[in-house]
Protein backbone atom coordinates (compact mmCIF):
# COMPACT_ATOMS: atom_id res chain seq x y z
CA UNK A 1 0.00 0.00 0.00
CA UNK A 2 1.14 3.43 -0.89
CA UNK A 3 2.03 6.08 1.30
CA UNK A 4 -1.12 8.37 1.58
CA UNK A 5 0.20 12.51 1.60
CA UNK A 6 -1.14 14.53 4.55
CA UNK A 7 -4.41 16.66 3.82
CA UNK A 8 -3.29 20.51 3.91
CA UNK A 9 -5.18 22.77 6.29
CA UNK A 10 -7.36 24.93 4.28
CA UNK A 11 -8.23 29.07 5.56
CA UNK A 12 -11.62 28.56 3.22
CA UNK A 13 -13.79 26.63 1.40
CA UNK A 14 -12.84 28.20 -2.02
CA UNK A 15 -9.07 26.95 -0.67
CA UNK A 16 -10.16 23.55 -0.98
CA UNK A 17 -12.20 23.71 -3.42
CA UNK A 18 -9.27 25.08 -6.07
CA UNK A 19 -7.30 22.37 -3.96
CA UNK A 20 -9.49 19.64 -5.23
CA UNK A 21 -9.60 20.61 -8.19
CA UNK A 22 -5.92 20.84 -9.04
CA UNK A 23 -5.12 17.38 -7.49
CA UNK A 24 -5.96 13.54 -7.18
CA UNK A 25 -7.86 12.56 -4.05
CA UNK A 26 -6.70 8.43 -4.33
CA UNK A 27 -3.03 10.74 -2.96
CA UNK A 28 -4.35 11.73 0.28
CA UNK A 29 -7.60 9.71 0.46
CA UNK A 30 -7.55 5.38 1.05
CA UNK A 31 -10.83 4.88 -0.76
CA UNK A 32 -10.81 1.08 -0.38
CA UNK A 33 -11.34 1.86 3.45
CA UNK A 34 -14.35 4.57 2.48
CA UNK A 35 -18.34 3.98 3.37
CA UNK A 36 -20.96 4.02 0.52
CA UNK A 37 -23.27 7.20 1.51
CA UNK A 38 -27.10 6.39 1.06
CA UNK A 39 -28.88 9.18 0.75
CA UNK A 40 -32.93 8.20 0.71
CA UNK A 41 -34.73 11.51 0.69
CA UNK A 42 -32.14 12.53 -2.57
CA UNK A 43 -35.03 13.29 -5.34
CA UNK A 44 -33.93 13.22 -8.67
CA UNK A 45 -33.71 16.81 -10.51
CA UNK A 46 -36.33 17.10 -12.92
CA UNK A 47 -36.51 19.33 -16.26
CA UNK A 48 -40.25 20.55 -16.84
CA UNK A 49 -40.62 19.97 -20.70
CA UNK A 50 -43.55 20.93 -23.36
CA UNK A 51 -44.85 18.13 -25.88
CA UNK A 52 -47.49 18.10 -28.30
CA UNK A 53 -49.61 15.18 -28.36
CA UNK A 54 -53.00 14.32 -30.12
CA UNK A 55 -56.28 15.14 -28.04
CA UNK A 56 -57.10 11.19 -28.43
CA UNK A 57 -53.85 10.02 -27.11
CA UNK A 58 -53.90 12.16 -24.34
CA UNK A 59 -57.81 11.22 -23.46
CA UNK A 60 -56.12 7.60 -23.96
CA UNK A 61 -53.22 8.58 -21.18
CA UNK A 62 -55.35 9.79 -18.67
CA UNK A 63 -58.10 7.15 -18.99
CA UNK A 64 -55.65 4.46 -18.22
CA UNK A 65 -53.69 6.06 -15.65
CA UNK A 66 -57.00 6.85 -13.66
CA UNK A 67 -57.67 3.61 -14.06
CA UNK A 68 -53.96 2.10 -12.46
CA UNK A 69 -54.78 5.03 -9.99
CA UNK A 70 -52.01 7.25 -11.15
CA UNK A 71 -51.88 11.38 -12.28
CA UNK A 72 -51.73 11.01 -15.87
CA UNK A 73 -47.59 12.87 -16.06
CA UNK A 74 -46.67 10.47 -13.64
CA UNK A 75 -48.25 7.83 -15.71
CA UNK A 76 -46.27 9.17 -18.83
CA UNK A 77 -43.00 9.13 -16.88
CA UNK A 78 -43.30 5.65 -16.10
CA UNK A 79 -44.10 4.62 -19.81
CA UNK A 80 -41.27 6.29 -21.18
CA UNK A 81 -39.11 5.05 -18.44
CA UNK A 82 -40.26 1.27 -19.19
CA UNK A 83 -40.06 1.87 -23.38
CA UNK A 84 -36.54 3.49 -22.65
CA UNK A 85 -35.28 0.20 -20.72
CA UNK A 86 -36.80 -1.72 -23.19
CA UNK A 87 -35.24 0.04 -26.22
CA UNK A 88 -31.34 -0.37 -24.10
CA UNK A 89 -31.79 -3.87 -23.96
CA UNK A 90 -31.31 -4.41 -27.50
Amino acid sequence: MKKLKPIPQFKNEDQERDFWAKHDSSEYIDWSKADKAILPNLKPSTKTISIRVPESLLSRIKAEANRQDVPYQSFIKIMLDREINELEKV
